[in-house]
């Protein structure tokens, strides 16, 4: 049918997965500017009335296979059954998220279907694409756009010749957007019977340790970050002063973090997560691209730096130039002492 496809996961609490629904938001334009509808899988177990999460994010068809085997996942059931229906289904276009889950279960699927699959995309657009030596015009195929040779140049990656044209996504890349709370759609509940065989069942999972989230970088609105300029671990406790008393949360570079003056859960970029809050305050970030790729789509961005040509100042809504030892201090008195 030509349509964009979302790999919907399932948390462990049953519900659909914030990054599931970034993509919903993206593939309803994608589907949009190519004239065909939005599809959604859904495997899990116990899962019944899953489709009213989806379909408020402009979900037309949701394909929902729930069946007690299937939870937890499980890679051998899952990408059977998922490769099977974009064999039925034919889908242009299948999107899935950069998360445990999604990176060992989109390989499986690509492998079996034998097309590619570009990971880790940071922006997903249409376009042509003209081959001079062929003599072929491509029109409307994804560009799949993100960091490559280590963070260095922004690649644009298509797939003229094979379908579906797949990519994965890292969580809060995508805006999330309700498209239309009372939008409704088609439900078709797949019989797995017909989609995988007891073979597809030999890897059980017979016990699951799973570790509290210590920090919640992604969730938080306002996200003070520090970088290898700060100095010194020391020096990063202003930065969780600052925080604490403007209710934010702390980031930081991957130099930061291999320097040792944060922990690994708090890295900010390509190599650890995409944020998107309403304020980012980059103290002492140079703004290499890698780390760019994790924090360019926040909302309002101030950077403190004694460079004024830094790069990170270049999508920086507010520049202060100077040292963050001696500015933060004074942006946190300055605070206390307006704030009520």
């Amino acid at each position: 049918m030509n349509s964009v496809f979302v790999y919907c996961e399932i948390t462990e609490e049953g519900d659909v997965a914030d990054v599931s629904l970034e993509l919903l938001s993206k593939g309803r334009k994608l589907a949009d500017e190519l004239k065909t509808k939005l599809e959604a899988v859904v495997i899990g177990n116990s899962i019944n009335g899953i489709e009213s999460k989806i379909f408020p994010y402009g979900v037309d068809r949701a394909h929902i296979a729930d069946d007690q085997r299937l939870f937890p996942y499980s890679t051998l059931p899952h990408s059977a059954i998922v490769a099977k229906l974009f064999q039925e289904e034919k889908p242009e276009i299948a999107l899935f998220g950069a998360t445990s889950v999604g990176r060992d279960l989109a390989p499986h699927v690509a492998s079996a279907l034998r097309c590619g699959l570009t990971a880790d995309c940071t922006s997903l657009e249409i376009g042509s694409h003209e081959d001079p030596k062929a003599g072929k015009t491509y029109p409307q195929l994804l560009y799949q756009i993100r960091p490559a040779f280590g963070g260095n140049i922004i690649a644009t990656i298509i797939n003229p010749e094979t379908r579906p044209q797949m990519a994965t996504v890292r969580e809060g890349v995508m805006k999330k957007e309700v498209c239309d709370t009372a939008h409704t759609g088609e439900v078709v509940h797949l019989d797995i019977s017909k989609y995988v065989n007891d073979s597809d069942f030999v890897v059980k999972i017979i016990e699951r340790h799973i570790e509290e989230q210590k920090v919640n970088i992604k969730g938080a609105q306002i996200i003070v970050s520090g970088g290898y300029g700060v100095g010194s671990k020391e020096n990063f406790k202003l930065l969780y002063e600052f925080a604490d008393a403007i209710g934010a949360e702390v980031g930081a570079t991957r130099a930061a973090v291999d320097a040792g003056f944060a922990p690994n859960e708090r890295q900010i970029g390509q190599t650890g997560v995409t944020v998107r809050p309403k304020l980012y305050i980059a103290c002492g970030i140079s703004g290499a691209v890698q780390h760019r790729a994790g924090m360019d789509q926040s909302s309002k961005i101030i950077s403190i730096n004694t460079d004024p040509d830094a790069p990170i100042n270049a999508i920086a809504d507010y520049v202060i130039t100077g040292d963050v030892v001696e500015v933060l201090p004074k942006m946190l008195l300055y605070y206390r002492k307006n704030s009520k």
